[in-house]
């Protein structure tokens, strides 16, 4: 702390921080405010004033830094200590009894025996994890994949129902007291009421953007926001339902938890039960299907976890999903109307999703006037013609789905849809492979998802140009200074310097890694293209096979076909990318930038070649794709599944099942480390 401030005014902080802190608790935790928002603005006011005069006394769980901040260009990535996994749902009464009988099973019981179980209502939101250390916010997190997810730390302030620092409220002397951990990851549900919702679109309709489809896109987007001031407007809750990593604290029961945490500052929803047996959790699930209509945020099932902490450790987990928790899932609110028309709309990957144009409904409280059909076959397998009536539903009460046609309704003038054989965007062929159910779009050009190719391209995996992320490419493309990939190479340092953003000195390091990438060997050109089905470690396998990207692209499919990792589905959307013309002028383009790498040969290793490695479980030091392409490197033939010609199985954190197989099966196995040492065995720096 800086000597020169004085001692009173230090105090004074942290008494306003003190206060402040308490203040935003009892008005957003507990709903019991004790101040007015006269007084509750006069002590923020300052706290401002001293922290102004006194920079050096800002902290990051200051209350003024609830505020946002200004805006990043892409969010970093978090990886969680332990992983968010998702949980195995129920949809009715004996599903739920069946997951009963499971854990019973499992662990021995009595089918006539009972297990107190935890049941909790379950969120419609965006499901987050909170780092704390010794109790100060470090990091907070998207669920992701489960194993990482992109760090939105900033945005995450911003809640009020989330504490910056935690704080006991129970009294040490009691028996279930829990002191604060050094290190503890706290989960939770970021949702949006329906009150703040309706404030929140009716602001957009008033100044023309879209609105929100429901609270739940509303909320996931607002926390996805680069700029964490937008954050900061929109009132956005959290409520928290458990904890992944902690140190130093053990809990008996899931309900201890949700009791300990609540003492530690968060806010816990009230709707909770202990339930000694699956009858009582039946119950639980009845009452709230027809209570849930009075909430002012939406649910869409109940959570019944074991209670019992020592029973959970004993079931365990299953590939990406406890044994010990089940969500019941409530039926969809459901409607009937007409389908108006049926369009195709373009995703970022070139997915062609048709999309059904309806007569406007409400179901549950939201106006559908549009419905998924998600691809061709479920529209031949339902029948949906143009001006058929239907019966319109939310799934999981958010994605509105067309359920079935009223037949008896047809009047003989509905129409068949066809998916269209050309792009409706950029005019480029649509394929449909073989055993796929999503037709695609080929172009590489094509305006509908050139943002996302060319974030692709210059990946690290692809062309690897450092700072061309998605912030950036979103304002290359709608400055139309990029309209395909070979377009980077045709940026200059003024093109760049007068985006936001970015000054003379940005724009130059970007220009420079632009013209690094110039040397990036064939395999990783072949990957950035963005073929269908063509990772890096195929895309290495087509280096080496044809030597040069002109040889690739007159290759036909019989000989793509023949190349080890390839087979029939894979080369013919080789083929098909690159019989477009679109591809052939980004080939003549990046070919003029002077970029026509040549393939370099594999370097064999005695200690992978001709080797079967297979991978289970998260790495530490590398992604699971970079550690397969490396094997693929040294002679090795990396496989996704374990059989009797497995010759080595590396095990990273969580492994499934396939670590179960391979010491059925008596196959090697070895440890992320020891990978690594095998690794500098054969020469690769790690």
């Amino acid at each position: 702390m800086n000597e020169n401030i004085p001692a009173e005014v230090i105090a004074e902080v942290e008494d306003l921080r003190r206060r402040i802190n308490r203040a935003n608790y009892l008005y957003y935790v507990k709903d019991q405010p004790e101040i007015s928002d006269a007084e509750y603005d006069r002590l923020m006011r300052r706290l401002l004033e001293l922290e102004e005069k006194y920079p050096s006394l800002v902290t990051p769980d200051s209350p003024t830094q609830r505020v946002g901040a200004p805006p990043l260009d892409e969010f970093p990535v978090h990886e969680h200590i332990v992983p968010m996994l998702s949980l195995q749902n129920a949809f009715s009464e004996e599903e739920l009894r069946a997951f009963d009988e499971r854990c019973k099973r499992f662990l021995d019981m009595p089918l006539d025996s009972d297990i107190e179980y935890c049941c909790e209502l379950k969120f419609d939101g965006l499901a987050v994890s909170l780092t704390y250390i010794d109790g100060v916010l470090v990091t907070g997190a998207t669920r992701g994949d489960g194993y990482r997810g992109e760090n939105v730390t900033e945005n995450l302030r911003t809640i009020r129902t989330i504490p910056l620092n935690l704080h006991h409220t129970k009294d040490e002397s009691k028996p279930d007291f829990k002191p604060i951990p050094r290190l503890v990851e706290v989960r939770g549900e970021v949702i949006l009421r329906h009150d703040e919702f309706r404030r929140i679109n009716e602001e957009r309709e008033m100044s023309g953007e879209p609105t929100f489809a429901n609270p739940r896109n509303a909320a996931a987007g607002s926390v996805r926001q680069l700029d964490s001031r937008v954050t900061a407007r929109r009132r956005l809750t959290m409520y928290c339902y458990g904890i992944g990593a902690c140190e130093g604290v053990e809990f008996e029961t899931q309900y201890q938890i949700l009791r300990t945490l609540d003492s530690w500052g968060f806010l816990v929803n009230p709707n909770i039960r202990k339930c000694q047996n699956i009858d009582e959790a039946v119950d639980f699930v009845r009452e709230w299907q027809t209570k849930k209509e009075d909430l002012d945020y939406d649910i869409d099932g109940v959570v019944v976890k074991v209670n019992s902490i020592d029973l959970q450790n004993r079931l365990g987990y299953v590939a990406r999903s406890p044994r010990w928790a089940v969500a019941y899932k409530y039926p969809a609110h459901q409607a009937t109307t007409r389908v108006i028309n049926i369009r195709v709309q373009v995703g970022r990957t070139g997915a062609l999703t048709p999309v059904a144009d309806l007569e406007p409904v409400e179901v549950g409280g939201v106006t559908v006037s549009r419905a998924t059909l998600h691809n061709e076959d479920e529209i031949r397998r339902k029948d949906v013609r143009i001006g058929d009536t239907v019966v319109v539903q939310r799934a999981g009460d958010v994605i509105p789905e067309i359920v079935e046609v009223v037949k008896e309704k047809r009047t003989g003038q509905e129409k068949e849809f066809v998916m269209p054989s050309k792009c409706p965007v950029c005019g480029a062929d649509v394929i449909r492979l073989p055993g796929e159910a999503i037709a695609r779009c080929t172009g590489i050009a094509c305006p509908a998802q050139l943002k996302e190719r060319i974030v692709h391209f210059a990946s690290r995996e692809g062309m690897d140009i450092e700072h061309v992320g998605p912030a950036l490419v979103d304002q290359l493309v709608e400055k139309g200074l990029v309209k395909d990939p070979a377009d980077l190479y045709y940026l200059n340092v003024e093109d760049l310097a007068s985006l936001e953003r970015m000054g003379e000195k940005s724009a130059r390091n970007v220009i420079d890694a632009i013209e690094k990438s110039k040397s990036a060997p064939l395999a990783r050109l072949i990957y950035a293209l963005g073929i269908r089905h063509v990772g890096e470690r195929t895309a290495a396998a087509l280096a080496e096979r044809f030597g040069s990207i002109d040889a690739l692209k007159n290759a036909t499919e019989e000989e793509l076909a023949s190349v080890p990792d390839v087979g029939p589905v894979v080369a013919k959307s080789i083929a098909t990318f690159f019989r477009q013309s679109e591809t052939e002028e980004v080939l003549r383009k990046l070919k003029a930038a002077g970029i026509d790498p040549k393939s370099e040969k594999r370097r064999v290793s005695d200690v992978f070649a001709d080797k079967t490695v297979v991978f289970t479980g998260g790495l530490s030091s590398m992604t699971r794709e970079e550690a397969e392409s490396i094997v693929f490197q040294l002679g090795g033939k990396p496989s996704s599944s374990v059989s009797r010609n497995t010759d080595l199985v590396v095990v990273g954190e969580n492994p499934g099942s396939k670590l179960e197989r391979a010491r059925s099966l008596g196959v090697k196995v070895v440890t992320e480390d020891e990978f690594l040492a095998m690794l500098r065995e054969a020469g690769v720096e790690v």
